[in-house]
């Protein structure tokens, strides 16, 4: 009997998960170990949403099967979401479908729509389900930069000249999960005309689209004129209303990719739990505060972790958006490699981040900073990394660059 199974050649060891196995040991050990690698919120869903739920679980009736595209009342709550945010008018009957979480419902689009050796665009470094989603599925990935400029655009123009066969799937997630860089509506126009012109099919990871900072909020591919003739966006509760382990996310866009998507799911689930559900109808149809609360509290936490850190020895770029930091590593150990270098900072400054390599080759030379501890465990953070780059003779900024 053969163990030699098709897909599980196709996926590499998960290098994130090397980090992952370090720290629990170490806070199996007893350390105390300040935890920015997984994207996991600390804080609470509203209170109304967990009233919800505990409302709805005590009815008799609440706990049978569910429906696998959804309750229509939130399909309807994420269509009116998308009316009243980015001014889109989404039909929930055929162009919504709830899935649990993103992650999940990425996988089942992949499943439903890619056959073997067909060739999909995904940004490097990307969020592994981008790519592996994909793969799992039988497809071939091609890399294309996340940075949205010309040479962006150029890289697809040079994917569909040179790749066979052509690629008919395109990728895109912005806010970027791991490198927080942002788009504007004209990027998307121009990305719309593209696809139209290609004929390729565009996948929008909007995970992030209320978490935004400066006063630049989000767009959606949707609101450009004729987007959902080419694309289908996924969005999440997670973030948003901290509910990442609820499951709840949405599918919303183009009517064939909904209905694919549908199909496939519908032979694996049969949706989330009902009363979460309801839950999630209480989230998007409810008070909106705890949406701006989250976002000026992510807000500070980006502000308080450029600061300290940068005065312990390592600039790091404020993200405009999402709930990451994509972090150059210091001059100085730059050498290391992101995997040595957040194997190191987890064993002497007791500090967890996510090496960059693990969301792509081109991830190298990064770490991404989660912002998921309040601000006197970052200042903590900010502290144990001084004494490590002290131990190094690298105290100050400067010093690391000179040492680099």
């Amino acid at each position: 009997m053969s163990s030699d199974f098709y897909r599980m050649k196709r996926l590499p060891p998960y290098v994130i998960a090397e980090v992952n196995s370090l720290r629990h040991a170490a806070r199996q050990s007893g350390r105390d170990i300040i935890d920015l690698g997984m994207g996991n919120p600390d804080l609470p869903p509203p209170q109304h949403v967990i009233d919800k739920l505990c409302e709805v679980a005590a009815k008799p009736d609440a706990h049978g099967y569910s429906q696998s595209k959804g309750i229509p009342g939130l399909r309807r709550a994420q269509a009116n979401y998308y009316a009243r945010r980015f001014g889109v008018d989404v039909d929930p009957e055929s162009e919504v479908v709830v899935t649990m979480g993103s992650k999940e419902g990425l996988a089942s689009l992949a499943t439903a729509i890619t056959a073997p050796g067909d060739v999909v665009l995904a940004p490097n470094p990307s969020y592994p389900i981008h790519t592996f989603g994909f793969i799992i599925a039988g497809a071939t990935i091609r890399s294309v930069p996340t940075t949205p400029d010309d040479d962006y655009f150029a890289s697809l123009e040079r994917a569909m000249a040179f790749t066979v066969p052509r690629p008919s799937i395109l990728v895109v997630n912005y806010p970027s999960n791991p490198t927080a860089e942002t788009v504007d509506l004209a990027f998307y126009e121009r990305l719309v005309a593209w696809a139209r012109e290609n004929k390729v099919w565009i996948i929008s990871d909007l995970a992030y689209s209320e978490l935004y900072y400066d006063g630049n909020p989000t767009v959606s591919i949707l609101q450009v004129k004729g987007a959902k003739d080419v694309a289908i966006e996924f969005t999440s509760l997670s973030k948003t209303f901290s509910m990442a382990g609820w499951r709840i996310g949405f599918a919303v866009g183009n009517r064939e990719l909904i209905a694919a998507m549908t199909r496939v799911k519908s032979y694996l689930d049969y949706g989330a739990f009902t009363p979460i559900q309801a839950a999630a109808c209480a989230a998007l149809n409810g008070p909106q505060d705890i949406v701006e609360t989250n976002r000026q509290l992510y807000h500070k936490r980006r502000d308080v972790l450029v600061e300290v850190f940068g005065r312990a020895g390592w600039e790091i770029p404020p993200p405009r958006a999402s709930m990451f930091a994509w972090a150059p590593l210091p001059p100085a150990l730059a050498h290391m490699g992101s995997l040595e270098f957040s194997k190191q900072m987890l064993e002497h400054a007791d500090v967890a981040v996510a090496p960059g390599v693990g969301y792509g080759e081109d991830g190298e030379g990064f770490v991404r900073i989660a912002l998921v501890e309040n601000e006197q465990r970052l200042r903590q953070a900010a502290r144990n990394l001084r004494r490590w780059f002290q131990q190094m003779g690298l105290n100050t900024p400067a010093a690391g660059r000179q040492a680099g």
